[in-house]
């Protein structure tokens, strides 16, 4: 299903030579789940996407690039909610523009965590069934189910104001899968989710994938995405800069300490219990409930951050991750 959302510069630096995207106008053929072949799109004067061009194939692929680096932008206009100025996207081969039984066809999370406060899980789902033309009982089923698979099934009858962040994302994941589509465009499905919540995400669409469906989702922790696919694309200033096998282009990030923001009530004693992991670099405390944490080897340290919250029964109510060290990374590779 997609839900509403209630809510040209030329670079002439390329890529650094690992996985450099080939992409452009000269010709150039792709062919795969999503295509999308010299996409330019502004926003009054500012460009969102420039001349990007990249194919998603089958299974999962993932978007990885700093907040307004144009993931959101591509999504809206493979979901139909944006028309791009120039070049074209082809969602299962075909326009996703006006393209009312091909997006029947798709799952979609948003970025933003609103929500109608008002409904419980269950009706939220049931509603955007209901909205997409699914009879009652059929909606309710499929709802009932939804819920369950993202394991939300004892809170499905609570208000979704009381819902934390990582329910709210398991929530709209779980309307995405509810009409059983092919492909899902998740648009940073894990931001401010607990560890336990994302570990459920990551599980929920792994096994999407592995029963054959297709999936696109964005984020700006390469390392979450690690965890599920080895298929990324990085996006930086609206173009598509590099794309191909994960392992080579971590390489790069692994010479930079990465941050991670922890949001706890008791961020001194998770420091404490963190600072026997080798890699964790040093930490700071931004405010009372916060933890910033820097670690040289960021894939094994959100490996292990869910077990030591469950070993210490320190509460973690959402992880972020600061754009700095992605940032670093893009600009030694377009630099």
């Amino acid at each position: 299903m997609v839900p509403r959302d209630p809510a040209c510069c030329d670079d002439s630096r390329g890529p650094r030579d690992v996985h450099p995207h080939e992409g452009g106008r000269g010709g150039h053929r792709v062919s795969g789940i999503v295509d999308a072949v010299g996409v330019s799109k502004w926003y009054g004067e500012v460009l969102g996407l420039n001349a990007f061009t990249a194919s998603f194939g089958r299974g999962i692929t993932g978007l990885v690039g700093p907040n307004g680096a144009g993931k959101s932008t591509l999504f809206k206009l493979l979901i139909g909610q944006l028309h791009a100025d120039q070049g074209g996207v082809r969602l299962l081969g075909e326009n996703p523009w006006n393209n009312v039984p091909l997006m029947r066809r798709l799952g979609y999370c948003p970025e933003h965590n609103q929500m109608y406060g008002w409904l419980t899980g269950q009706q939220f789902v049931e509603t955007l069934l209901r909205l997409d033309g699914m009879a009652s009982a059929d909606a309710r089923k499929a709802a009932t189910d939804a819920l369950k698979v993202v394991g939300l099934s004892e809170a499905a009858h609570r208000l979704t104001r009381t819902y934390s962040r990582g329910m709210r994302q398991r929530t709209k994941l779980a309307q995405a899968l509810a009409h059983k589509p092919e492909v899902l465009i998740l648009d940073e499905p894990l931001s401010g989710a607990d560890p336990m919540a994302r570990v459920k995400i990551l599980r929920t669409i792994s096994e999407f994938a592995e029963a054959g469906g297709h999936v696109l989702m964005s984020t700006h922790v390469l390392y979450e995405i690690e965890r599920i696919t080895n298929n990324i694309v990085l996006i930086h200033n609206g173009k598509a800069i590099a794309s191909g096998d994960i392992h080579a282009i971590r390489a790069l990030i692994d010479t930079h300490p990465h941050a991670v923001r922890l949001d706890t009530p008791r961020p001194r004693q998770l420091a404490q219990a963190l600072a026997r992991l080798d890699h964790v670099v040093s930490f700071e405390f931004p405010s009372a409930e916060e933890l910033l944490v820097r670690t040289r080897k960021p894939d094994a340290f959100y490996r292990e951050l869910p077990g030591i919250v469950a070993d210490t029964k320190l509460e973690v109510r959402g992880i972020e991750s600061p754009d700095d060290s992605l940032d670093a990374v893009f600009r030694y590779l377009v630099g």
